[in-house]
């Protein structure tokens, strides 16, 4: 009875940022009946994990315990993995090849994972050398798909065309595809595709030239490209270089009276943004290409 109320005080180290954490009972009695096969290793009890459907980055800290090793694994280790079907339903840890399990040296680290709709659940375990237990670790949840509050612009698309959007013209260079023309209205590129854009470059149709708009490129590594206009290509052509992110801005002495807004989806990470007037649109998961975007230019509230 005691060791059950000690579990059920279970908050420390925890944000709340979408996550609750749970007593992992059934799975605890689980894994201790594996320990007790196996001498060898001591398990802290499960901290399981409820997220709210979105994107997470989880940051484990350190647990501690005597050095060991078995069969050339070196402890203590910190277990992060989706628990099986059934009444839990799972989360996929998309920094992982095998997107369900993901270990953590003793300093422990960061891993991303997704919550389906829905929810799902997580479960955080430390093991050390046999009768030697480890600390669990301090886990900290921060979600990364949220846009920013209390700023409606920022949430919404939409207020470019209560304010007059300029229309534009969006050239997309997209692996296998070559060169793709569109006049923007909404989402260009392939939202259900993993194919990925390299290159960009945007042009005015209306009210504005091909010199008031300059546009970045990002590319793997964080590599930036200068900021370029008159709509010419920023990325690169025929070098299987993905882009991995990218910025629009307004020429100095058109910024007061215009804005741009723009977002992207990324292969892993999902949407990014809405960014606004020169700000990176860059994934939290880093070198995940880019494969969609969409660019509204508009005048400014009250012009």
């Amino acid at each position: 009875m005691q060791r059950t109320q000690t579990r059920r005080n279970p908050r420390k180290g925890i944000s709340d940022q979408g996550a609750t954490e749970f007593a992992a009972e059934p799975l605890e009695r689980a894994e201790a009946a594996h320990v007790a096969r196996n001498s060898a290793l001591s398990a802290t009890p499960a901290r399981l994990l409820r997220l709210d459907q979105g994107l997470y980055a989880v940051e484990i800290g350190e647990t501690t315990a005597p050095d060991g090793e078995i069969s050339g694994l070196m402890l203590p280790v910190i277990l992060i993995s989706a628990p099986p079907g059934g009444r839990y339903e799972s989360v996929e840890i998309i920094s992982t090849s095998n997107g369900g399990v993901s270990w953590l040296a003793q300093d422990g680290g960061t891993v991303i994972v997704r919550s389906p709709s829905g929810g799902g659940h997580l479960l955080v375990a430390a093991y050390g050398p046999s009768g030697q237990v480890p600390d669990l670790p301090r886990v900290e949840v921060r979600r990364l798909d949220r846009s920013r509050p209390h700023d409606p612009a920022l949430g919404s698309m939409d207020f470019c065309r209560e304010r007059g959007e300029v229309q534009t013209e969006i050239m997309l260079h997209v692996e296998r595809l070559g060169d793709r023309r569109f006049q923007s209205s909404g989402w260009i590129g392939n939202r259900d595709q993993k194919l990925r854009i390299e290159a960009f470059s945007i042009r005015p149709l209306e009210i504005l030239s091909a010199g008031d708009i300059e546009c970045k490129a990002v590319g793997p590594n964080g590599r930036e490209t200068p900021w370029v206009t008159e709509a010419k290509l920023c990325g690169t052509r025929g070098r299987s270089l993905p882009l991995t992110g990218f910025a629009v801005r307004l020429a100095p002495h058109v910024s007061d009276e215009f804005e741009v807004v723009y977002r992207g989806v990324f292969f892993e990470s999902g949407i990014v943004g809405p960014k606004r007037n020169g700000e990176l649109c860059i994934p939290p998961i880093p070198n995940d290409p880019l494969k969609a975007i969409e660019v509204r230019l508009a005048r400014r509230a009250g012009q």
